[in-house]
């Protein structure tokens, strides 16, 4: 069977820092393909900046576009945005085993601080391996993890900072000028 990763997140919006994960995954993981997934909406969050149908869009211009010189490959998948709702991790998990073998879960470093707090943390953690994007600002607290390795990422930006700045350095040209104007749309009430 086919051996994937699964890279998650809101998207929100998509940067180079993400494009710096998922090729380090297909550069450096075991596995024959690298599911992006984005969500349609953070169980932990009450909104996103850009809606679930943007931020695919995004990903699929950013992502299936990208060729790299590894056997894996990248596919961006529609599953949680399409289900309409936010959908748990695991709930993603369950699907994409029935297809593939599901060895890694791609989640940043900042996401150590809430993962216990993950529906059915426990059955995730038993049934893969944890790959952490280190940021420097969020310690590796990883005692809780039965599995991980980490993922050097060179590119120090969240979706955050990009919304609350406007900056866009760190913003692919593909869609720079889409994301300008969404946040310039959205001033005042950028999430």
């Amino acid at each position: 069977m086919i051996k994937i990763a699964i890279f998650g997140g809101s998207f929100d919006p998509p940067h180079k820092g993400h494009q710096d994960i998922a090729q380090r995954a297909v550069e450096t993981l075991d596995i024959d393909k690298l599911i992006i997934l984005p969500a349609f909406l953070n169980p932990f969050k009450q909104s996103t900046l850009a809606s679930a149908e943007q931020r695919a869009l995004w990903c699929h211009k950013l992502f299936d576009t990208q060729r790299f010189e590894t056997i894996a490959n990248i596919e961006v998948s529609e599953y949680e945005i399409n289900k309409g709702r936010p959908v748990y991790t695991s709930e993603s998990l369950r699907h994409f085993q029935e297809q593939y073998v599901v060895r890694y879960l791609i989640v940043g470093s900042d996401n150590l601080a809430s993962i216990t707090k993950w529906h059915e943390f426990d059955w995730i953690n038993s049934n893969i391996t944890w790959v952490i994007a280190e940021r420097e600002i969020h310690p590796m607290q990883t005692e809780m993890l039965r599995s991980w390795i980490p993922l050097k990422v060179d590119i120090p930006i969240s979706s955050t900072e990009i919304r609350e700045s406007g900056q866009l350095d760190m913003i692919d040209d593909r869609i720079k000028k889409e994301v300008n104007e969404l946040l310039n749309n959205k001033k005042g009430r950028i999430l």
